[in-house]
């Protein structure tokens, strides 16, 4: 998959273990079939599994495993890997690798979850119990951190998926420049695991039963362990999991952001179409992580349009009976689809619109330059058309 990826099989594993664990010398090695990208793993005997980082620059994943693992476990309400012992570089192998217990159970892409309510319960408790533990001392998660950081990846991805007629570019740059808009993180860093997708949750009859793969986890915004919104679960069992995970809206819509990231970032690198074909299975999670993204926007499921709802069910304050007419019509699935697709609506301006409103940073008003078109389109008086770049777009000003 990667072109400095370092050459692991069998005997290399049984070669390790005999010289340093010579307790298990002896115990057959069975490669474990997985869609990881970072750590290659191999069954060793009945009950533990060896893990070995695929690149250079992973020994740091077995290092925060060993280290911190230990002491995050017992606060966590789902099975988690235990690590056993700790190998060092040897037998041509120039990188410490792990032994841990092995727990039963599929990944939840090649056996999927059945329950995906009680699942999406369960891990967004592993998320809110994370989320609690004393961060002290914690290393910086590689999804910690702003996910404008990738927008130069994201932007090629855009690019060139939707040249190749495999992505509505216009519709995934909305949703992208909407995520850049967003408030940032700025509370103190707190754990996640930040790698919450399909291959590293196991399964059993259809249940969720543990999760694994650590090699991610550290500290920063809890954002990035959102991504299992969209990367694992759908419209119906969405917000199960955010109740469960107890995020705030901002949290919430920077969540959507890095689920988007992630997406476009798996199937452009992984993929046929644009990539290198090396991973077809973390490509199609890529996919249809952003066809959740980009359908949750379109049916109104950012996390502002909270406000929207608000402020249609009767909770008007400042922003004004016509404002409301407009938020009724843009919260109507059937309507607000119409405006993204012809373009009307501009989702990035709309959602930090309101996600200024929502913070207490600005209040709606109206502008008083409609578009008759729109208004006799719609039934109003429109005041929320104006002219943005030359385009059509409805969106509320803020004062």
């Amino acid at each position: 998959m990667h072109g400095d990826e370092l050459d692991i099989d069998e005997a290399l594993v049984g070669r390790l273990v005999a010289e340093q664990f010579p307790r298990w010398a002896g115990l057959p090695v069975t490669r474990v079939r997985s869609a990881g990208t970072d750590n290659a793993m191999y069954r060793l005997g009945d009950d533990m599994v060896v893990r070995l980082p695929r690149l250079p620059g992973g020994a740091r994943q077995v290092d925060t495993e060993h280290r911190w693992l230990p002491r995050l476990a017992p606060y966590l309400p789902l099975a988690v890997p235990t690590p056993l012992a700790k190998g060092e570089p040897g037998a041509g192998y120039a990188l410490p690798w792990g032994v841990y217990g092995w727990l039963d159970g599929e990944n939840a892409y090649d056996a999927p979850l059945t329950e995906l309510r009680d699942a999406a319960e369960q891990l967004g408790r592993i998320v809110a119990a994370l989320r609690k533990v004393d961060a002290a001392g914690g290393p910086p998660s590689w999804r910690g951190g702003p996910v404008r950081n990738n927008a130069v990846h994201v932007r090629a991805a855009i690019r060139d998926l939707g040249a190749a007629g495999t992505l509505d570019a216009p519709a995934a740059t909305e949703a992208w420049e909407a995520a850049l808009r967003l408030p940032q993180w700025d509370d103190a860093p707190v754990w996640l695991h930040g790698d919450l997708l399909p291959g590293n949750l196991l399964t059993c009859s259809g249940r969720l039963t543990a999760v694994i793969d650590f090699g991610g986890l550290g500290v920063g915004d809890p954002a990035a362990d959102t991504i299992a919104a969209w990367a694992v679960f759908d419209a119906g069992t969405r917000e199960a999991f955010r109740a469960a995970a107890d995020v705030d809206d901002a949290t919430w819509a920077r969540g959507r952001g890095w689920a988007l990231c992630f997406g476009l970032m798996a199937e452009h690198y992984y993929g046929d179409t644009c990539g290198n074909g090396t991973n077809p299975v973390l490509a199609s999670v890529g996919r249809r992580t952003v066809d959740e993204v980009v359908r949750d926007a379109v049916s109104g499921g950012q996390g502002a349009w909270g406000v929207v709802r608000d402020a249609v069910s009767g909770g008007q304050g400042a922003w004004g009976v016509e404002t409301v007419h407009a938020a009724r019509l843009l919260t109507e699935p059937a309507g607000f689809g119409y405006l993204l697709k012809e373009r009307v609506v501009d989702i990035g301006e709309f959602v930090a619109a309101l996600e200024r409103v929502a913070s207490g940073r600005g209040a709606l008003c109206s502008e008083g330059q409609g578009s008759a078109e729109t208004a006799a389109h719609w039934g109003c008086r429109g005041s929320w058309v104006r002219a943005l770049g030359g385009a059509r777009c409805v969106v509320p000003p803020v004062c």
